[in-house]
């Protein structure tokens, strides 16, 4: 099997199972108590933080453990625009962002009388830094734009959006799940003021995640109860995972350097022979600035699905975009924002591979794709 959908989910390294390990069997102590045993398990929560912090180029205080990607959208969006409410209800996404930044955005429109105002993109998927900076108002108090798509790929320039959202004083959050181990993480090098990751898209194990957010801003908290996070995020610290993440955080950054070239001009062999040999395909997201991981297309006259089950008859696993968005039977809300016809968006295939990826493999995924996009066709 060649599974090519990392972009849903990684397998566990080996180095993170092995760092976790005296967390989950010697070292088990709740970090909050205070015996030996807790302030082992609290030693290692806090050199876990230390060791995030110093690859995102921030302070280990900046750093809270979350369940999730999801959950850190859900703190950064809801959380920093509840903290200012008092100084304005207005913020400013973007129409290809996450469900979980979203749907976070729609809840507080709901429930808080939040004015979202959300930016359309280019047929790229990119949003333009001149609308971006006519969104912003005085009463404008957070911005989140996604640094790298999950679905197509596409790289935002989040550099020229951090600049015009610190000359606006307004906070940049950005959902950067799918940028770890392809983009450099450092909060000022992207020219954001938060950003959140999730463990188990660079082989940390689901369930884990964390918000990096600089700690002048206000944080109003999801979660409630004894305080830990620094009063951000209650609950009992999962070390083991925390520990687990931290390895995952160091590795990918590590492999990103001497990767990242290498698997680009895999990438643009594979996405040049899929055009070529297969007539009605389309390339969606950025030609250039996407993912090296990420290649993505919609097949007109074909079933996506179709297309789906033949690569998997073939041996090759990929998804037709969001893992958080299967099942539905609505066209992606991506795919529409870019300029896809809901049909069309429904036909759509994303293969996403790892810093691993070999020739071999992309030029066998290649020939997966030509021959389960022609014998689909044969089929209509």
């Amino acid at each position: 099997m060649l599974y090519l959908d990392n972009a849903a989910t990684t397998p566990v390294r080996r180095e993170v199972i092995e760092a976790m390990w005296p967390y989950l069997t010697t070292t088990f102590g709740n970090p909050s108590s205070h015996h030996t045993v807790g302030e082992a398990a609290a030693a290692g929560l806090d050199d876990a933080r230390r060791r995030i912090a110093t690859v995102l180029g921030t302070r280990p205080g900046d750093i809270v453990f979350t369940a999730g990607g999801t959950e850190a959208d859900n703190l950064a969006v809801k959380g920093l625009t509840l903290g200012s409410i008092t100084r304005g209800r207005h913020v400013v996404t973007s129409a290809v962002e996450h469900e979980a930044v979203a749907e976070s955005f729609a809840y507080l429109r709901r429930f808080h009388d939040v004015e979202v105002t959300t930016l359309p993109v280019d047929h790229t998927g990119r949003v333009d830094p001149e609308e971006f900076g006519a969104a912003l108002r005085p009463d404008t108090v957070l911005a989140s734009i996604v640094a790298a798509n999950n679905e197509i790929g596409t790289i935002q320039d989040l550099a020229a959006l951090g600049t015009i959202a610190r000359a606006a004083r307004v906070p940049l959050h950005t959902d950067a799940v799918q940028a770890a181990g392809w983009l450099p993480l450092g909060l000022d090098r992207l020219g954001v003021d938060a950003l959140s990751l999730s463990g188990h898209k660079l082989g940390a194990p689901k369930g884990v995640g964390l918000l990096a957010v600089r700690g002048a801003l206000p944080l109003e908290p999801l979660v409630h109860g004894g305080g830990q996070e620094r009063g951000r995020r209650s609950g009992t610290e999962n070390v083991a995972a925390a520990v687990g993440l931290a390895t995952a955080v160091e590795l990918a950054e590590q492999e990103r350097l001497g990767a990242t070239e290498r698997v680009t001009l895999l990438r643009d062999a594979f996405i040049a022979r899929v055009l070529q040999e297969v007539p009605v395909a389309r390339l969606t997201g950025h030609p250039e600035h996407r993912l090296p991981g990420i290649a993505s297309f919609v097949f007109p006259g074909t079933s996506g699905e179709a297309v789906l089950l033949e690569l998997e008859r073939r041996g090759v696993v990929s998804s037709s975009g969001s893992a958080c968005a299967a099942g539905s039977d609505e066209p992606s809300a991506v795919l529409l924002a870019i300029g896809v016809e809901p049909t069309v968006a429904q036909t759509a295939v994303r293969l996403s591979c790892t810093t691993a990826v070999t020739a071999r493999e992309l030029d066998d995924a290649a020939s997966a794709v030509v021959a389960a996009v022609a014998a689909v066709a044969s089929l209509g």
